[in-house]
């Protein structure tokens, strides 16, 4: 085989894993863009390594994958950006490969945008870990091989990542698909309609909501309401259209249904630009979390998915 041959055989051995480790890097940084990134550092990383001397690929490249996210959570400029308050999981619509395997329910939960947020709280290793543990399902031996640690440092990682992410996660599992998109459509007829007493029925007593504060460019903070009094009055303001917020956006959006990270959402589209997004976190019956994003950075990738997926009928175009 020519060199010519094997470069482009060891291109598409290498594009072959690329939806597994954009998946994996996406779980670790919790950015589409960052994660992107990350892969192409690896395929630099592959082009210029003695490719003859990997013998298993796949395992190579996880590990480079896995190192290089690491190296960005480390970073100084990473603390910065991902200080308490200031950031969010990117959004990413469903059906997009970036998400990954969503056979089992910790697979699924891996990717949530509850789940990426409450891994902000732990340290790399133990984010690491517990990505590839529940999410990938190594075994510990492997996962010690990737990260240059014992097993037993391993399996002591996850037992501190899984006491955390539990110990701050809402319990009631995962919402049945109809009552989540039933529930997101009252909470926007109740929202749209002015209906306060409605709109607080639907959240728990301890919602939360948290929302972008400069949908012209990247936060720097974000606008955080506690009580399920305050997200109802916010939420009859941000769902009310007037002229000025037509005008603000470029046009009068059209609103879908659509599924985020697995969670029920509402997205707000003028042509074929998503220019909002709000998710809803449901436990027992009721909305536990409402997130509202509209920074561009955050939904463009959500957006060009959204394209390549075609909408369906809006629930309401609004006047």
């Amino acid at each position: 085989m020519d060199s010519t041959a094997t470069d482009h055989f060891d291109t598409s051995r290498f594009e072959a894993s690329r939806n597994r480790l954009a998946s994996l890097a996406y779980r670790l940084l919790g950015s589409a863009a960052d994660a992107e990134d990350a892969v192409q550092d690896a395929f630099l990383h592959w082009q210029a390594t003695d490719r003859q001397l990997i013998k298993v690929p796949e395992a190579w490249l996880t590990k480079v994958v896995t190192n290089l996210c690491l190296d960005r959570l480390r970073s100084a400029q990473a603390r910065r950006e991902r200080t308490v308050g200031a950031w969010l999981p990117e959004p990413l619509l469903d059906g997009d490969p970036m998400l990954g395997p969503a056979d089992t329910f910790e697979q699924r939960e891996s990717v949530s945008l509850a789940v990426l947020t409450l891994m902000e709280r732990l340290a790399p290793l133990e984010r690491a870990v517990y990505v590839l543990r529940e999410a990938f399902s190594h075994s510990h031996a492997e996962i010690a091989e990737i990260l240059e640690i014992t097993e037993s440092a391993s399996q002591q990682h996850l037992h501190r990542a899984r006491h955390r992410i539990t110990a701050a996660r809402p319990s009631g599992g995962e919402a049945d698909p109809a009552s989540a998109r039933r529930i997101a459509e009252e909470f926007l007829d109740a929202a749209s309609s002015g209906r306060t007493e409605r709109l607080v029925a639907l959240l728990t007593d301890d919602a939360t909501a948290i929302a972008d504060s400069n949908a012209a460019g990247p936060a720097k903070t974000l606008l955080r309401y506690d009580t399920p009094q305050r997200i109802a009055a916010i939420a009859r303001a941000g769902f009310k259209p007037t002229p000025a917020k037509r005008r603000l956006a470029g046009g009068t959006p059209a609103i879908h249904y659509a599924l985020v990270n697995g969670a029920p959402a509402i997205l707000f589209v003028i042509g074929d630009q998503v220019i909002g997004a709000v998710t809803f976190d449901i436990t027992g019956g009721k909305i536990a979390t409402v997130r509202g994003i509209a920074a561009p950075t955050r939904l463009a990738r959500l957006t060009a998915t959204w394209r390549q997926h075609g909408p369906d009928t809006p629930l309401v175009t609004q006047s």
